[in-house]
């Protein structure tokens, strides 16, 4: 048997095999960083780039090409999210993947505030899915499988009255708001949500009428102040 480095797995502590060369739109390979709590998380998540045709870098990840994605796996989100380089500082690659067997809305929220918008089941990693999702984090947009986002952030009458525990908002008014908060329109928030921008534009005037704010630029800096994101 293998012995297993001390410590969460990275690219450096575990053998990496080269892939067939991916191209993204702008021509470039695909290529990533892998982190994983375990041994069997990175074998199992090492095989399935190799055959969406994203090649893993034998060096750190500060020592990496740049446009190279962090793909950090756990259990849960919270457990991926948690082995990932912190955001801005070395290592931390062009954008970052995480793959979670459990999610939880409250691991998702916190993924998005710190920065990783990309997420990924981790028994939805067919070939053309992980690719598209570490094609996605390199260019810095998100992703976040629609599964879970109807399931921890439904929508609806029911959701509209319910507002989170220590806030006036619902989870999905929460996660609107901290994307944002990033910068992010209409457009890309329903692409990472995998929604519509009506139901965004919804959100929007739900969450604003809650908060008792004027514009999104109010509605932020308001939630900052009271520590909503």
């Amino acid at each position: 048997m293998a012995e297993v480095p001390a410590g969460p797995l990275t690219d450096a502590s575990y053998p990496a095999v080269p892939a067939d060369r991916a191209r993204t739109g702008a021509g470039h390979r695909l290529r990533a960083h892998l982190r994983a709590a375990d041994l069997a998380g990175y074998e199992a998540l090492a095989g399935a780039l190799r055959r969406a045709g994203v090649e893993l870098l034998g060096s750190r990840p500060v020592d990496g090409p740049p446009g190279a994605v962090t793909v950090a796996v756990g259990g849960t989100v919270e457990e991926a999210l948690g082995i990932c380089p912190p955001p801005g500082g070395p290592g931390a690659g062009s954008g970052v993947l995480l793959v979670a067997e459990r999610f939880t809305a409250g691991g998702v929220l916190r993924a998005v505030r710190s920065g990783a918008r990309t997420m990924l089941r981790a028994g939805d990693t067919a070939p053309h899915r992980l690719a598209a999702a570490v094609r996605t984090a390199r260019h810095g947009e998100g992703m976040i499988p629609q599964g879970v986002v109807l399931r921890l952030f439904p929508t609806g009458t029911e959701e509209a009255g319910a507002p989170r525990p220590g806030t006036p908002l619902t989870a999905r008014q929460s996660l609107v708001l901290a994307l944002v908060a990033e910068g992010h329109d209409n457009a890309a928030i329903a692409r990472t949500l995998s929604c519509s921008q009506h139901t965004v534009k919804n959100a929007l005037y739900d969450l604003m009428a809650r908060l008792q704010v004027r514009n999104r630029a109010h509605a932020v800096a308001h939630a900052v102040r009271a520590g909503l994101i």
